[in-house]
């Protein structure tokens, strides 16, 4: 489809719904000190900014510290939401325990050396509410959450939000390994990811997903979505930038969220975020 300019979009907005890595957050983890000043006079304007991200809570506090943002974050793609004053989850839908049964006894009969990690809501202090088998290959080392057991072991009890699955083998793109779990198992669960250069498939419950949450919270603000805009690069972001009026692409970004959004933004390194709120704000 033919991409409006984003500046046609920018009249009637009262929702800014953003994703982070890729989209606001720059690979360095920082933001220009013009987006800090925008969100600075967005809080003043009470114009409402919700970050949606496919990270857990646990990595969301640098974010809110360097943005210097407050207010709400949808986190794990739809599944948890935290409020960023006090750090505390305050809503969340976890996959029922049979079904996270159900999709790791599949998918392990469709994907030979597939391995699992999950996300939970951690109810313990000091818990790290985050496990990963053996087998599971992590980006970042964190011996601390490796279990030597299957998955289905260790979130016993757990409030699951996230099953994460890595291979390997038979796969040499993630939207493959996506289509073939989505034959599977999208009765079960939603199916998406975040990173192209990664066979690594996040799974929420059925139904939950970065646009049904934003969807709910902008209903609880009474902003309709035809006042909402949304912005992403990764296939998680195209439930919300589909349902937003305003659907805003990052330059570069995957071509699935290229063909959904009605215009494009330019990156985190030139501010694209920014320039779209501070436009939004000169309308107010």
């Amino acid at each position: 489809m033919a991409h409006r300019d984003w500046q046609e979009l920018t009249a009637g907005i009262h929702l800014m719904a953003t994703d982070l890595d890729g989209t606001l957050i720059r690979s360095d983890q920082t933001v220009s000190d013009f987006t800090v000043e925008t969100f600075r006079r967005a809080r003043a304007m009470n114009f409402p900014i919700i970050f949606v991200t496919g990270r857990p809570p646990r990595w969301i506090a640098p974010v809110a510290e360097v943005t210097q943002h407050h207010g709400l974050a949808v986190c794990a793609n739809g599944a948890i939401v935290v409020d960023l004053v006090t750090q505390r989850v305050v809503e969340s839908d976890p996959i029922a325990p049979e079904i996270v049964d159900e999709i790791v006894t599949i998918l392990r009969a469709q994907v030979p050396g597939v391995a699992f990690a999950a996300e939970w809501v951690g109810m313990t202090p000091g818990e790290e509410p985050f496990g990963y088998e053996p087998t599971y290959v992590t980006r970042y080392e964190n011996q601390a959450a490796r279990r030597e057991v299957d998955i289905r072991e260790f979130t016993r009890g757990k409030s699951v939000v996230k099953i994460l699955a890595r291979t390997s083998e038979s796969h040499d793109h993630v939207d493959t390994f996506l289509g073939l779990a989505a034959e599977h198992i999208e009765h079960l669960a939603d199916i998406t990811h975040s990173d192209s250069t990664d066979t690594l498939l996040e799974m929420s419950a059925f139904g939950v997903s970065k646009g049904s949450t934003l969807a709910r919270l902008a209903g609880e603000l009474g902003i309709a979505s035809t006042h909402v805009a949304a912005a992403g690069d990764m296939p998680n972001d195209v439930s919300m930038i589909t349902w937003a009026r305003a659907g805003l692409g990052v330059q570069g970004g995957h071509e699935w969220v290229l063909a959904a959004a009605d215009a494009v933004i330019p990156g985190p390194h030139e501010d694209g975020i920014a320039q779209f709120v501070a436009a939004v704000l000169d309308t107010h």
